[in-house]
């Protein structure tokens, strides 16, 4: 069965997408069987994978309101072993359609019940919100990877999502745990960085992967060609960070 992770910060612009995209493309890489289901109304890690989320004509939208089988809207990627189930603009009206149905909480959860046997992982890339639609992705999720950005106020909000995984937990999925936190755009030539990487290690013992991601040109170039970084371009330093965080996160075994 798979693990289902979701990569969540209600903070916007700290790798949330970027790290869903590649993640899963590395994991893919090496073998994995994994899907990845976009519940971000922007659609980018749809666009991100070389989706064109205006031509969808099902998305995750329909999984979530309408009950469609996750397996009628789940896409086949150009990389092998990778899958998305993808989202666009339509999205946007969720979180009020939502609110009408019983037990909306567990919605994305019964759309993944049927297909988990059939992957290694499910990574789930949440909005920057913390509404309903982020509460089905924790109620449906095993883990969740908080990626934090290494700039200023890089920890605001974060105790916020914290509470709400804790109330995710004793509510709606006691299973829930943090899989574990991941810095990102690491400079290594400011002292800000540094401070942060001390700072966040702190906030959470015992949780930070000891993969950095670094700032780097080419993770923010390759979204625009719909292609993961390790497709765009394999010897980037961004390509070496997703494939070292990969490496940590199956114990070292690829």
């Amino acid at each position: 069965m798979s693990k289902v992770i979701a990569i969540a910060n209600q903070k916007g612009g700290v790798g949330k997408t970027t790290t869903a995209v590649n993640l899963a493309a590395c994991m893919a890489s090496v073998g994995k069987k994994v899907l990845i289901i976009d519940v971000d109304p922007q659609g980018n890690t749809t666009s991100g994978l070389g989706i064109d989320k205006r031509r969808c004509v099902k998305t995750v939208y329909e999984c979530l309101i309408d009950n469609v089988p996750m397996d009628e809207v789940m896409l086949p990627t150009q990389y092998d072993n990778l899958f998305v189930c993808p989202s666009n603009i339509n999205l946007s009206g969720a979180e009020i359609d939502l609110i009408s149905i019983m037990g909306r909480e567990n919605q994305l959860k019964n759309s993944i019940r049927p297909i988990r046997e059939d992957f290694d992982f499910i990574f789930i890339d949440t909005p920057p919100s913390l509404g309903l639609i982020t509460i089905n992705t924790l109620t449906a999720a095993d883990s969740v990877l908080i990626p934090i950005q290494c700039e200023f106020y890089a920890l605001e909000g974060v105790s916020q999502l914290t509470n709400t995984i804790r109330r995710v937990k004793e509510a709606l999925n006691p299973k829930i745990e943090i899989e574990g936190v991941l810095l990102t755009m690491f400079d290594s030539r400011t002292n800000l960085s540094i401070q942060v990487v001390d700072e966040v290690k702190r906030f959470f013992p015992n949780k930070v992967y000891k993969t950095i991601i670094p700032r780097n040109v080419r993770l923010g170039e390759a979204p625009g060609f719909g292609q993961p970084v390790i497709y765009y371009d394999n010897s980037s330093k961004g390509a070496e960070g997703y494939m070292s965080l990969t490496r940590e996160m199956l114990g070292g075994v690829v």
